[in-house]
């Protein structure tokens, strides 16, 4: 078989089961939409013709059978309710699953289903007996089987079997487009040469700083231009737009707003901006956590929504949008929003801190403890929330790629999540700093400021450090003190503070996550450079506290900050509160 023109089948498929989601989806909210009707007997046309040009005669034959059900829905909109929908979204679930098997050569069982569908168009047919328009003879002949042949039991196993003549495959003109497809892992391997290019091109520009030839310099700068252009051009083409993430949540709310007699909308915004493949790969269960949230936790019952003078039908908003070298993924409803006292009773319930701590936080700091492990403000446990699971992993995850992700909510107006994420994986911009006459690299993504304080401004709180930066107290940390791994057990990251004179200065950069801050104590700032970061190799690959490494343009190798292991380190027990409110005692 060709594998270019089957490449380009599996990735025009997928991306037709997923519009025939949304067209399903609105089609159930507007079921008089002829547009929509055409919309989605033209896309099984499509995805039928080119399956059999294929020869991937299962998925051919159930967008055969669904294109001629549309083709009688036409005719009568009226005969469209609940259960032929269900039975249509369980068929394009399917036919995803015939899709996937193509590669992994899966055995599927859907000759169940096909029954379904027979029976189903059999039924519109003999409702509808005034069509003029006659049926194809292989949609008469399916239609006219006995039931005893029809009734095929769903656990019976047909393998869905390569086309063994190649020449069908040439059969797609449809197929053939001005694009070509190219398997992911060659385009990360061309991606990690042109990251060794530019190290290298680092690296000979830095041997030629010390040359007095204006020529070669003049080259080596043409160089950098070149070789920047050319790892930006192989950044773009991993770039995907969100539309490719989005488009699946048509039928994810459908399916819970129907679940818990919801009514919702889902509305997207900013489909076209791009992102890095692999991010959004990452994040997508993370997604999926926040929208399952949104209309569980968020939208109200269609009854309450009316006593509180709403709009019947919930609104659940998908919006990117991107700025720089950030998107910012926002996930917003229009339902109750967070209720921060709920909140405060469940920490106090769980024990996660005292009263007395509890209400000096603000309600920024309040709601933060949704990210934590376990916690839930769900009063009964459904299908769909109330398991105690979700947002933690979402703090993880969105993390794990140098993203953060922030709450904001409003009684009865809603709640949004926004999760503020890199563009790209590949080259990040990193603040450089010394620490024992070694090089490190930290994310700027995460630095709010660099400062320079007097050791006497190191205040004492408890067991630790503090400095008082515009107005509100941040924890300080001796980073050396941090990385030492004699220190991890007794948690002392301020035994250097001792051997300070009161007079004398000491360099802090101050990194934050979602609401949480912490002053890290550096020797000597340098600059600020864009990296390619590399993940450790073993046995260098659990080093706590450094997530990976560069090489300098000098061919030094540079190490990478872990920002969020830190915060867990230092936070766990919610240990900053403490330290808070001792602070206050010693201003």
């Amino acid at each position: 078989m060709n594998e270019e023109l089957k490449n380009i089948f599996l990735a025009e498929a997928h991306q037709q089961r997923e519009q025939l989601n949304q067209l399903f989806t609105s089609l159930e909210k507007k079921p008089q939409d002829v547009s929509l009707i055409e919309a989605i007997f033209r896309l099984m046309h499509t995805l039928k013709a080119n399956a059999a040009a294929m020869g991937f005669e299962p998925i051919a034959e159930m967008a055969h059978l669904i294109e001629d059900i549309f083709s009688v829905i036409k005719k009568n909109t009226q005969k469209l309710n609940t259960q032929i929908f269900n039975d249509l979204f369980r068929a394009n679930d399917k036919i995803g699953e015939l899709i996937d098997a193509i590669q992994t050569q899966a055995t599927v069982n859907y000759k169940g289903l096909t029954t379904r569908l027979k029976v189903i168009l059999r039924e519109l047919q003999q409702e509808n007996e005034n069509t003029s328009e006659k049926i194809s003879p292989i949609t008469e002949k399916i239609a006219l089987e006995k039931i005893e042949k029809e009734d095929l039991p769903e656990a019976e196993e047909v393998a869905v079997e390569m086309p063994s003549n190649e020449s069908k495959s040439l059969a797609m003109p449809t197929l053939q487009a001005e694009m070509i497809t190219v398997p992911v892992k060659k385009l990360d391997n061309l991606l990690n040469l042109v990251e060794e290019l530019s190290i290298e091109k680092d690296y000979i520009l830095t041997l030629a700083e010390y040359e007095e030839n204006q020529i070669l310099k003049g080259k080596l700068s043409r160089l950098q231009r070149i070789t920047s252009d050319l790892q930006y051009s192989v950044m773009g083409v991993r770039l995907v737009q969100m539309n490719v993430l989005f488009q699946k949540f048509y039928r994810i709310v459908r399916d819970i707003a129907q679940l818990e007699g919801k009514e919702v909308d889902l509305i997207l915004e900013g489909t076209e901006i791009e992102i890095d493949r692999n991010i959004l790969q990452i994040i997508s269960d993370s997604m999926v956590h926040l929208v399952r949230n949104a209309v569980s936790h968020g939208i109200e019952s269609p009854e309450i929504r009316k006593r509180k003078g709403k709009k019947s039908t919930g609104v659940v908003l998908l919006k990117a949008t991107s700025e720089k070298n950030t998107v910012t993924i926002e996930v917003t409803d229009d339902g109750k929003g967070i209720d921060i006292a709920k909140i405060k009773a469940k920490i106090i319930e769980k024990k996660l801190l005292p009263t007395q701590a509890l209400n000096a936080l603000s309600e920024e700091e309040v709601m933060s403890f949704i990210f934590e492990s376990g916690f839930s403000s769900a009063e009964k446990i459904t299908e769909v929330s109330g398991r105690g699971i979700g947002m933690d992993v979402v703090k993880r995850t969105v993390e794990s790629v140098g993203g953060k992700v922030s709450i904001v909510t409003q009684p009865d107006e809603g709640t949004s999540v926004r999760l503020h994420l890199p563009a790209s994986m590949a080259v990040k911009p990193a603040l450089l700093f010394e620490l024992n006459q070694q090089t490190f690299a930290l994310p700027i993504h995460y630095t709010e400021a660099v400062v320079a304080k007097t050791a006497e401004q190191l205040l004492a709180a408890g067991s630790g450090l503090v400095i008082i930066h515009l107005g509100k107290s941040v924890p300080v940390v001796f980073l050396k003190d941090l990385l030492a791994k004699e220190n991890l057990h007794t948690r002392n990251f301020v035994q250097s503070r001792q051997n300070l004179s009161p007079s004398e200065k000491v360099l802090i950069i101050i990194i934050y996550d979602s609401v949480r801050k912490v002053g890290l104590v550096v020797d000597k700032l340098l600059h600020q450079k864009e990296i390619i970061e590399k993940p450790l190799k073993a046995p260098l690959r659990e080093t706590m506290f450094i997530s990976g490494a560069t090489i300098l343009g000098n061919g030094n190798v540079c190490l990478v900050i872990d920002v969020p292991t830190i915060f867990n380190f230092l936070f766990n027990n919610r240990s900053q509160y403490t330290i808070k409110n001792d602070v206050k005692k010693n201003i």
